[in-house]
């Protein structure tokens, strides 16, 4: 037997293998291969393969079957019209014979891609000139060590309101850099609401207070700040920052940037893909970064670069600069947290109308309108009700490893057309068991 012919009936038998396999899903008709040539001859013959590019009305056919509804957490669903003009702009981006992929980040033609995407995002949040703009490396996490290393002494203390999974990493990080008091925490009701502001335990002269706004995990958000604010003052004083990662909540509803020292989010939940994590700070606090901070950490190096020291997440960027470009095609932040608030009460009430079949845990004075966790009886009953969304190309819903259960993520992307499926599953699901 030839090397070809061998070949050859190995790969029938894996396509044989593949096309049995419950996770293999075939291609759409114009992405196949027209032409595949594998003959057995004494000399090896190329294998010449022709692809026939899809074209419009064919893609247009095959899009919508393909495309899940995707709950997940993060990285999470974006756009369907950000993702086409991606994918229309990715070989050459308008008319530069480059994909922004390829650009140099010094090259006037991604100059013009990231300032854009600032000058949207300060349109869309209305952020003060006295504020920078920063698009980061190394996820939010990474600001649980830069926010204290440029903000703290070492002897400084911040004070931490611990609402979740994310607020308990950003205090126990931030002690490594500086003197860290726990003001307040929703541990001992396992995160199921946020502890009022009146009864936090604040400490004279801090020199910041970080909450998380919205806990991904546990599905806790803060409803407003005013309360936060004036806590702050009257606990710590006047000059004690407010610091808050926004990371799941992020440009899904107005948000007053001045009452905030700093505002820091990955991307990856709401405005974009993984890889860029966006600071907003108040520039009169640049420039007093403890010694040791890394050069990548310190916020004034990274504020004096226009956030381009090095080669900064060019493409997750792009992909910002157009989901912030959409969000103000669509009217701004107001429009969208009223679309968030509908999709979230539909989800909640069928959850509430469920006669204790679905139970959420959150308080709903404090309920996320970003990250919906419920419960049933049992995780076999949970199991199967995964299952079965999955089935209906409903996917990610299982709960994060530390809490178990469901959870839906409903970010500014999710159509209501996902979250009317979803409650449509839930209800069958119901009447069925």
């Amino acid at each position: 037997m030839s090397t070809v012919t061998a070949l050859s009936g190995s790969l029938a038998s894996r396509a044989t293998d593949l096309s049995q396999s419950q996770h293999f899903r075939p291609l759409p008709q114009a992405f196949t291969s027209s032409s595949v040539s594998l003959k057995s001859k004494t000399a090896v013959t190329p294998v010449t393969c022709t692809a026939t590019a899809p074209d419009a009305k064919a893609a247009a056919a095959t899009s919508d079957e393909s495309r899940v509804y995707n709950f997940s957490a993060g990285p999470a669903t974006l756009p369907r019209n950000v993702l086409e003009t991606a994918q229309a702009e990715l070989v050459n981006w308008h008319g530069s014979g480059m994909s922004v992929m390829e650009m140099s980040h010094r090259g006037k033609e991604y100059l013009s891609i990231i300032r854009k995407a600032e000058a949207d995002l300060r349109a869309l949040l209305a952020i003060p000139d006295s504020y920078a703009v920063l698009f980061l490396q190394g996820g939010a996490s990474s600001q649980f060590s830069a926010i204290p290393l440029n903000l703290c002494a070492p002897d400084d203390t911040a004070d931490f309101v611990v609402t979740g999974s994310w607020g308990d990493k950003a205090y126990k990080e931030a002690g490594k850099y500086c003197k860290t008091n726990l003001a307040a925490t929703g541990k001992p009701g396992k995160y199921t609401d946020i502890p009022s502001p009146a009864e936090w335990k604040l400490t004279k002269g801090a020199k910041y207070v970080h909450i998380c706004s919205n806990e991904t995990i546990q599905g806790v958000e803060f409803k407003g700040y005013d309360d936060v604010v004036a806590a702050v003052k009257a606990g710590c004083g006047e000059d004690t920052l407010l610091v808050a990662d926004m990371s799941s909540h992020f440009c899904s509803c107005p948000v007053d940037v001045s009452k905030f020292g700093v505002i820091y989010a990955g991307a990856q939940k709401n405005v974009g893909p993984s890889g860029v994590t966006i600071v907003i700070i108040r520039k009169d606090l640049l420039g007093k970064a403890q010694p040791i901070t890394p050069v990548m950490m310190d916020y004034a190096i990274q504020a004096e670069n226009e956030s381009l020291y090095n080669t900064p997440p060019c493409y997750p960027i792009y992909m910002c600069g157009l989901v912030f470009a959409d969000l103000l095609e669509q009217g701004g932040l107001a429009g969208v947290q009223k679309r968030n608030e509908d999709k979230a009460a539909l989800l909640y009430n069928a959850i509430d109308g469920s006669g204790g079949f679905f139970k959420c845990p959150v308080a709903p004075a404090v309920r996320s309108l970003m990250n919906v966790p419920f419960t049933m009886a049992t995780p076999e009953l949970e199991a199967e009700f995964l299952k079965a969304a999955a089935a209906q190309h409903m996917v990610q819903l299982k709960g994060h490893r530390s809490v178990g259960g469901v959870r839906a993520s409903i970010y500014n992307a999710m159509p209501r057309s996902g979250v009317e499926k979803l409650v449509q599953l839930m209800k069958d699901f119901q009447a069925a068991h």
